[in-house]
């Protein structure tokens, strides 16, 4: 099926609208938070991006399982999401955490309590963060 007129959104737009709204937190300022308990590092990205390792602690949402990791009225629901003070949202450069940071503030949490990791993992092992290989 082609579409017979413009988008109403592209990505591009979708994306720098989630991001004016969603505060960006820096590798740098990222890094001492590490195996902090109030900490939530969310890796959305997919399954077999996990080759690569992920960040030391991190609990693995892929994106297209968010929602029902987040909600606590579902099945699939992973606690620590709710309990974290801080979630810190991160895919392999950044613009599918930034959507899966936006999803979170339109289900309800708290927009001062969600970040997106700026370079995403890539940037994170560039910077030699912990990482851990699954």
């Amino acid at each position: 099926m082609t579409l017979k007129r413009p988008l109403k959104k592209g990505f591009k737009q979708m994306l720098a609208e989630a991001n004016a709204l969603i505060e960006t937190i820096s590798v740098h300022d990222a890094l001492p938070l590490v195996g902090e308990k109030s900490i939530l590092f969310l890796d959305v990205r997919e399954a077999v991006e996990l080759q690569k390792g992920e960040i030391l602690g991190a609990l693995h949402a892929p994106r297209g399982f968010l929602e029902f990791y987040a909600d606590p009225d579902s099945t699939m629901h992973k606690p620590e999401m709710a309990r974290a003070e801080k979630i810190i949202l991160y895919c392999a450069t950044g613009g599918r955490s930034t959507f899966a940071a936006k999803t979170l503030v339109d289900m309800g949490y708290d927009l001062d309590k969600i970040f997106n990791l700026a370079g995403g993992f890539e940037a994170w092992k560039a910077a030699n963060g912990p990482i851990e290989v699954i």
